[in-house]
């Protein structure tokens, strides 16, 4: 394997921490702006806005595993994080083929959704091989 995809995966527990912080505490925080950005105006339907919260404190305490827990919560969120962001991927798109959301916001959302399913697949170890005779 290259220098350059080593270093990838080494980095890519902190990166998708680094991407769950970002995107839960949106959804934590300013649940009404993110509803605003999937194309849902809050004023007249608010009902996105308790879910939003919802993804978004589960969203962040998986972050703060991959980014300050210890070895054994950190290889758990690890090993999980490829189910959760696969599912992710698939709700989203899911979302935009039924038309849930606006054509251009179930892009992106699938389109982020999957580069964090490459992010949690790069970030498993890597399996070492066993020599025959050992």
């Amino acid at each position: 394997m290259s220098a350059l995809w080593l270093a990838a995966r080494r980095h890519a527990p902190q990166a998708l921490g680094c991407v769950r912080l970002f995107f839960g505490s949106s959804s934590l925080l300013a649940p009404t702006v993110v509803a605003r950005r999937l194309g849902v105006d809050p004023d007249v339907n608010a009902s996105p806005v308790h879910p939003l919260r919802m993804f978004g404190i589960r969203t962040v305490i998986i972050g703060a595993e991959l980014l300050w827990g210890d070895r054994r919560t950190k290889a758990r969120s690890i090993r999980l994080a490829p189910l959760i962001h696969a599912s992710d991927t698939l709700s989203a798109a899911l979302a935009g083929l039924a038309r849930q959301m606006p054509a251009r916001v179930a892009v992106t959302t699938t389109l982020i959704s999957a580069a964090n399913t490459v992010l949690a697949l790069m970030a498993q170890p890597v399996k070492r091989r066993r020599r025959i005779g050992r």
